[in-house]
């Protein structure tokens, strides 16, 4: 079933694009060895929605920018809209959180 992968849904609603897109890199062997258009066309609300389900809290909005922070992690993550779209370069960044701290979603009420 597409979305599902390394992040199983679980009842949450978290958008099977963005599920599937990170789940494409999880599989990867490295991240350079996926091609560029593989992170493009992924909706920025179901970006937003998939670093929530992660466990990320959006802390701010400054313009374009929103900004989400992890109880367990030091980074701040940035994400920005582009005509409703999410920024490739962000989505990687995001996978490598993901990649490094084995982060999971997570089952809420």
């Amino acid at each position: 079933m597409k979305g599902e992968g390394r992040f199983p849904q679980g009842g949450l609603r978290v958008p099977s694009q963005a599920v599937t897109t990170v789940s494409l890199w999880m599989s990867a062997s490295s991240s350079s060895g996926l091609p560029r258009g593989d992170v493009a066309n992924v909706a920025f609300g179901d970006l937003c929605a998939l670093a929530e389900a992660l466990g990320f809290e959006l802390r701010r909005v400054s313009g374009s920018h929103h900004v989400f922070a992890h109880p367990d992690i030091p980074q701040l993550i940035n994400l920005q809209s582009v005509r409703g779209q999410a920024k490739p370069y962000q989505i990687r960044q995001l996978v490598r959180l993901v990649e490094r701290y084995d982060l999971r979603i997570e089952d809420r009420p």
